[in-house]
């Protein structure tokens, strides 16, 4: 079987990639990262989700981004804004080059074992304006991946970044993910770590309209 390295927070979009790398034959081996975050609420999703989809292997990466901050994620100095979904400027729950740092680990874990997949749940169409999430950056991640490994150099063994949701809306993504009979119940995307999802940050605020949008009621609790 065929392996792929799946690169999960426990939120929506990569519990969707998860199940999607199933339902295509891998063997799945699931990444998450502890990186300062100012909540582990994703990190214990994450971990339900992969012992429910029964990966082959679960690893949590530790990184101190915290020290450096630039982002209201990682600096507890910095207020999580309100929601905007007509937001045009980038917020400040970006975090400097995290899916840069993610894919670089990603990219490290699969030529270790084996493996040319790397499945990222990004999305150009609803990302909060983050400019990891675009096309152009994962082609250009899968570039140098492919570059700096010697599975490629030398054995042409490609790697191959898989970012299924690049051009889907969260809706469609959400629909698709019924379909994989993912539990979204086990997922978290609130920026805030409050018992219950706030409802009013901008990860929030896209994921219940995505909801809306896909006919289907989010199973998750809000304040």
């Amino acid at each position: 079987m065929k392996k792929a390295v799946v690169l999960l927070s426990g939120g929506l979009d990569s519990a969707t990639a998860l199940y999607l790398a199933k339902s295509q034959g891998y063997e799945v081996y699931a990444i998450s990262f502890e990186y300062g975050q100012r909540h582990d609420k994703e990190i214990a999703c994450a971990g339900k989700l992969a012992k429910e989809a029964g990966v082959a292997d679960h690893i949590i990466v530790k990184t101190n981004m915290e020290e450096w901050g630039g982002s209201a994620l990682t600096d507890k100095e910095i207020d999580i804004p309100s929601g905007d979904e007509n937001r045009k400027d980038i917020p400040v729950t970006y975090v400097p080059a995290r899916n840069m740092i993610f894919l670089a680990y990603g990219a490290s874990y699969a030529e270790a074992i084996g493996a040319q997949d790397i499945f990222i749940g990004v999305s150009e169409v609803d990302y909060s304006g983050y400019v990891d999430c675009r096309q152009q950056f994962i082609d250009s991640m899968e570039n140098t991946i492919n570059l700096g490994t010697v599975c490629a150099v030398e054995h042409n063994k490609k790697i191959k970044i898989h970012a299924p949701f690049i051009n889907m809306t969260k809706s469609e993504e959400i629909t698709l993910g019924m379909k994989l009979k993912v539990d979204y119940g086990l997922t978290w995307s609130c920026y805030r770590g409050e018992d219950k999802a706030c409802g009013q940050c901008d990860s929030c605020v896209l994921r219940l309209k995505a909801f809306k949008e896909a006919g289907a009621k989010d199973p998750i609790a809000y304040a």
